[in-house]
């Protein structure tokens, strides 16, 4: 294969690709970005370096999926038009498999800037060649040890987008690992801070706490106010401190997590769209949805089946006290997958104690492990089957008149929500 295809082969090259994966039944997402990056590497710096207000780089442990929906989201209620990886294919080949469903063949991107959620790995090549003019950096977690290893070197992955960032890093105040980075920064970039309240600190457990019962009870000194502070919240409202004034909306979004993270989305498009109106703001927050897999809700017989994605200590503790497991069935699915990360020891880092005298069901790949984790801690289980359909058809059946949630990893959320669409209208994300 030559070293360099005529720039509109490329395109139509890497859409017939695209197209073909797709009457396939795969994913749609990483094939055609693999292939265009083999005949083509500069086509995603060429593509989005004509974009008039630049690109924006989401990255971090826990969230990007879900506060890139809420970002481009919110753009978008400033009238901006918005090119992102919606699918949450957060590797360099996952922005041009996304590029090639929104080109032109002609070369033509109908956007006025791109927000982007980056795997931090990943993020690291792809700032080398394309320079985000903001940045959001929202967390660092223990996530996929056996890839990224210890939480130091994520950070130094962070400290490295932020340094790459030509205009302004937004970070995340109360997570020291992350808040720090400011002070590597050149003076002419800008740093804004996204923060929470003190009195919630309790809810969001950072990292350096999963061994202990101790929860900080002060927050980081920040050289600066945060743009957007989250006040308090419930399952179905929030508060949060704007430049010194108070605002409260209502949210579809679910989740502690989520919720922390969309004070982040505001900080981000506010200091993206300084003259945005904050009240058309927050009632554009209050209609976002919850992203695939990410609190998503179906409805199959008249009951909820909500899925919770989960992939590390923090997020899966999170979750679980985000949702309460009276009255549901839950089901466990557990694969381990590359995409998964390959090391689950991090599932003793987990107290599932507050699902004891409720239906619980493993599966997945690692479903034996699961249920041996959840022993210890005194948790019946009413059956564990490494087959992610079988196990879902039970539990659909055998709970078809309450509530269902399912707590899931990356590969087998894909797998649930395909089966799931035997029984309901399930969003298509390939």
């Amino acid at each position: 294969m030559p070293k360099h295809i005529p720039k509109p082969f490329t395109i139509i090259f890497g859409k017939a690709v695209r197209q073909a994966a797709r009457l396939r039944g795969g994913s749609g997402s990483a094939l055609p970005g693999l292939f265009v990056e083999k005949i083509d590497p500069d086509f995603v710096p060429r593509t989005l370096k004509k974009l008039p207000q630049g690109v924006v780089v989401i990255s971090g442990t826990n969230g990007k999926t879900t506060t890139t929906k809420m970002v481009v989201s919110l753009l978008e209620s400033q009238g901006l038009k918005v090119f992102t990886n919606r699918t949450g294919s957060n590797f360099v080949r996952g922005v041009a498999a996304a590029l090639l469903g929104e080109i032109s063949v002609t070369g033509k991107l109908n956007a006025d800037i791109a927000v982007l959620e980056l795997d931090e790995a990943h993020a690291v090549k792809f700032v080398n060649v394309v320079k985000p003019r903001f940045s959001l950096l929202l967390n660092v977690l223990r996530d996929q040890l056996d890839r990224f290893g210890e939480i130091d070197t994520t950070r130094t992955m962070l400290k490295v987008i932020a340094e790459n960032t030509t205009q302004t890093v937004v970070l995340n105040g109360t997570d020291t690992r992350v808040s720090s980075i400011a002070d590597t920064l050149k003076k002419e970039q800008t740093v804004e801070y996204f923060g929470l309240d003190s009195s919630l600190l309790g809810y969001f457990p950072s990292d350096d706490s999963h061994h202990t019962k101790n929860t900080p009870t002060t927050l980081p000194q920040l050289p600066k106010a945060p743009l957007v502070t989250l006040k308090s919240f419930s399952q179905s409202s929030a508060t949060y401190d704007v430049q010194e004034t108070q605002h409260t909306t209502e949210l579809q979004l679910k989740g502690a997590y989520n919720i922390f993270n969309s004070a982040a989305a505001l900080s981000l498009v506010l200091t993206i769209t300084p003259n945005a109106k904050v009240e058309k703001l927050m009632k554009a927050l209050a209609e976002i949805t919850p992203a695939f897999g990410r609190g998503e809700t179906f409805m199959v017989d008249d009951q909820p089946v909500e899925l919770v994605l989960i992939k590390n200590p923090a997020g899966f503790k999170l979750g679980l006290s985000s949702y309460s497991p009276a009255g549901y069935a839950t089901l466990i699915a557990i694969n381990d997958n590359y995409a998964d990360g390959r090391d689950m020891s991090w599932l003793w880092d987990v107290d599932f104690t507050s699902l004891k005298d409720h239906p619980v069901y493993t599966t997945g790949i690692r479903a034996d492990d699961m249920a041996l984790r959840l022993h210890y801690d005194d948790v019946a289980l009413r059956s564990s089957d490494t087959d992610i359909q079988k196990s879902v058809t039970m539990l659909l059946q055998r709970h078809a008149n309450e509530p269902k949630r399912i707590y899931c990893t990356y590969t087998a959320m894909l797998a649930i929500r395909k089966h799931l669409a035997k029984y309901t209208k399930v969003e298509d994300i390939t």
